[in-house]
């Protein structure tokens, strides 16, 4: 459904004299007892750290291995980018086909993913191919060769595919957020540049790759039908030939910013506007963590939310608004999107500014609390209700310290947030004049109706 057809159907409601119907969160079901899982935790002698779960719900396994990746060097987001690409594209042993067929012999697919802290291969198997893969990830993390064709040709794919992204509004706003929030660091550049891609060779990839594609620090996160020692005990047989420790980068400060004017960024003839709001959050780590996490549910981080129901289903200015906390290794963040239509962004900014104003000084209610606690416990145990979903979860939290012992913890910390710490998480972190935000837009059309409503750039 599009916004304008959203618009149509609120203004219906209204001449109807109806309003809205409230959604409510169905209540859970009665919580069942956490499963006792079987898990091993262990940093092998080349510094890898093996977590293995028990989860024989179907004969496979799930694989993330997290190598740090962070770098303060200028080049390093377009050349990480590139080697994510290539990284694939042969061996010592195999070319790119050698090994895709022999990941596909296993039944397997192999992916490759970067950001500004970690690269992380992920796959799955059936439980019986688990040496013969982790002999694979071996080869691959060892014995990379990035072939020069095939990097220039990948190399030209990712200029193309970069230049292209530049011509989503959607991009656009998320790289001019990331840069207004962050400037001057890793964290605050989303896209990589052309140029860099461009010059970036194959000799330069294979010493990145030497450099950074390191056991120590990395950690290997293996969640199915598998006997947790026996696991660690392949592990150990099939990794022990790869060794060193990564080139330490300085962890460079984050300059979390606070409050800047909005900045309006020209796109010409748009028919829409990007919107992007946030400021600094709290870490998993932190004892505030879960109260800040509800507040953000309550003001725009699930369907029955504040403000997805103010200016999605009220008065229809967007279809798919949400809010949400990111997490880094340096920094976590909370974030706030919209794409709304041209003529209706000064009222969605408007709308938006009024109920962060209204979490950040009116406290939720309890049955409010009730509803988001229930979402948070439910959506957490959804994620982890399957090999993939647990693998993925505990991957990500790997890159804090944490591990089972969280997962399990925390639906139990949700529960005793009470309204108050809610209401002194939403002061702090969601009110919005500590907030710095973006519009992506028709500066022609947007800027003065916006200029009524919030301070400009």
């Amino acid at each position: 459904m599009s916004p304008a057809s959203s618009a149509a159907q609120a203004a219906r409601r209204r001449s109807a004299g109806t309003a809205a119907p409230k959604l409510a969160v169905p209540a859970l079901t009665a919580a069942r007892r956490p499963r006792k899982v079987s898990t091993v935790e262990q940093t092998l002698d080349n510094g890898l750290r093996v977590i293995v779960v028990r989860r024989p719900s179907v004969p496979m396994f799930e694989l993330r291995l997290a190598v740090p990746f962070f770098s303060t060097r200028s080049t390093h987001h377009a050349r990480s980018m590139l080697l994510a690409s290539t990284m694939l594209s042969g061996t010592d042993r195999h070319d790119r086909h050698g090994l895709a067929t022999a990941a596909g012999q296993l039944g397997a697919e192999i992916g490759l993913s970067v950001d500004p802290d970690r690269l992380l291969l992920s796959t799955s198997a059936l439980a019986t191919g688990l040496r013969p893969m982790l002999d694979l990830v071996a080869e691959i993390v060892t014995g990379a060769s990035y072939p020069a064709r095939e990097v220039a040709g990948e190399r030209d794919r990712l200029v193309d595919r970069t230049q292209v992204s530049r011509s989503s509004a959607g991009v656009l706003a998320g790289d001019a957020f990331a840069r207004r929030l962050l400037p001057g660091h890793p964290y605050g550049q989303a896209l990589p540049d052309e140029q860099q891609i461009a010059a970036t060779t194959a000799t330069q990839l294979r010493a990145l790759h030497r450099s950074l594609v390191r056991p120590e620090g990395a950690v290997l996160v293996l969640v199915g039908d598998l006997s947790p020692a026996r696991a660690v005990a392949a592990v150990q047989a099939a990794l022990a030939g790869w060794t060193g420790a990564a080139e330490v980068s300085p962890a460079k400060p984050v300059p979390l910013v606070g409050h800047l004017p909005l900045l309006v960024v020209d796109r010409p003839g748009s028919v829409q506007t990007s919107l992007r709001f946030g400021g600094p959050a709290l870490p998993r780590t932190d004892a505030n963590y879960p109260a800040l996490q509800l507040a953000n549910l309550a003001f725009g981080g699930y369907f029955s939310s504040r403000w997805v129901e103010n200016i999605r289903e009220n008065k229809g200015y967007s279809y798919s608004p949400r809010s949400l906390i990111d997490h880094a290794r340096l920094a976590s963040t909370f974030e706030l999107t919209a794409d709304v239509a041209t003529e209706v962004t000064a009222p969605a900014v408007l709308e938006t500014l009024y109920e962060l104003g209204r979490i950040a000084t009116r406290p939720i209610d309890a049955s409010e609390l009730e509803s988001v606690q229930q979402y948070a416990i439910g959506t957490l145990a959804l994620a982890t209700s399957t090999q993939a979903g647990l693998a993925t979860q505990l991957s990500a939290l790997a890159g804090a310290g944490l591990g089972t012992e969280w997962l399990a913890e925390h639906p139990a910390r949700l529960l005793r947030v009470t309204t108050e710490e809610v209401a002194a998480a939403a002061h702090r972190f969601l009110a919005p004049q500590r907030l710095v935000g973006v519009a992506v837009g028709d500066a022609g059309q947007i800027t003065d109706p916006l200029s009524s409503v919030i301070d400009l750039a």
